[in-house]
């Protein structure tokens, strides 16, 4: 390939990378939402995003009720790494430092990116993502 093609093309390649992180951005968050619900994880927490300047080393998901324990049983540090930059790249954060409701993360933050998908023409597989549709189908009751 000619540096000017790939040059050309650079646009698109640009866009097509941001939807394919999009994508990848719904489905571990999808994973996450499924894990939560299934161990009935509820309660209001903090998620904080490593810092580049050193003084945060790693992200943190504290509980703000209940157990902190319950989430370092469910969540390994690297979950947690994962879940902050997945959440600020899918919200835009810059520096991550969000207070929610932990039930509801399919909510908050998976719904809004299967929305973007489907506004870019993805088609989503419903089938292996259970949480989302049932947080779609109780907005849709609402």
């Amino acid at each position: 390939m000619k540096l000017s093609t790939l040059l050309a093309q650079r646009q698109a390649l640009l866009q097509q990378a941001r939807v394919a992180n999009l994508a990848f951005a719904y489905q571990r968050l999808g994973d996450f939402a499924d894990r939560i619900a299934r161990a009935r994880l509820q309660g209001e927490v903090t998620l904080k995003q490593a810092t580049p300047d050193g003084e945060r080393c790693w992200a943190s998901l504290t509980a703000l009720e209940g157990n902190q324990s319950v989430i370092e049983e469910h969540f390994t540090d690297e979950d947690i790494m994962d879940f902050a930059d997945i959440v600020a790249f899918g919200t835009g954060e810059n520096h991550l430092d969000l207070a929610f409701r932990i039930e509801q993360l399919a909510e908050n933050f998976v719904t809004p990116l299967r929305s973007q998908l489907e506004q870019l023409g993805i088609e989503i597989d419903t089938s292996n993502y259970p949480i989302d549709e049932r947080s779609r189908e109780r907005s849709n009751q609402d």
